[in-house]
């Protein structure tokens, strides 16, 4: 496994998706995860030190495992299959190892609030992880990559066909 950190979240100009990128620890490597909306809120707000006025999933999720007597271990982006990233929340049950299957997103706003370390699969970063110099995927058409996501992506087949559709040179009274 190969421990990253998060290196920042990047906000999508053609959706509402953001896209946290994990740097790894020991190399210049990053990995690039579409990610939802509220899921980027949740880790921003954990890593910002801010507060929500009521607890978000994330915060009830580390209360529920606290309440329970169990202790996350570390988290772990494990698999990636068909553009889909999968992890896994690796906990400390009265001495017995548990995993529970995530969206990496969920799990790293979990591990951000439980200040665990996030490691990635070595196949998952062989796959999918970049150098510096290589583009990022800001935009899920036009990246010369597949844009990975951890299965939030909502469909926005209709939104592009309206965006395609529009005729550009009316507006602009051309």
């Amino acid at each position: 496994m190969i421990e990253v950190t998060i290196d920042s979240i990047r906000v999508s100009l053609l959706s509402q998706n953001r896209i946290v990128v994990l740097k790894e620890e020991s190399s210049e490597r990053f990995l690039p995860i579409w990610i939802g909306p509220f899921e980027a809120d949740a880790i921003t707000l954990q890593l910002q030190g801010m507060e929500a006025p009521r607890p978000l999933t994330h915060d009830l999720l580390k209360s529920v495992i606290d309440v329970l007597g169990a202790e996350v271990v570390h988290i772990v982006i494990n698999s990636l299959e068909r553009n889909t990233y999968y992890a896994r929340i690796v906990l400390d049950v009265q001495g017995e190892t548990t995993e529970i299957d995530s969206r990496p997103s969920d799990a790293i706003a979990l591990a951000v609030r439980v200040s665990v370390p996030i490691y990635v699969a070595e196949e998952v970063m062989d796959q999918a992880g970049m150098l510096p110099e290589e583009e990022m995927p800001l935009s899920e058409e036009k990246s010369s990559r597949p844009a990975y996501s951890d299965g939030s992506n909502e469909d926005l087949g209709a939104f592009k066909d309206f965006v395609e559709g529009l005729d550009l040179d009316s507006l602009l009274g051309n």
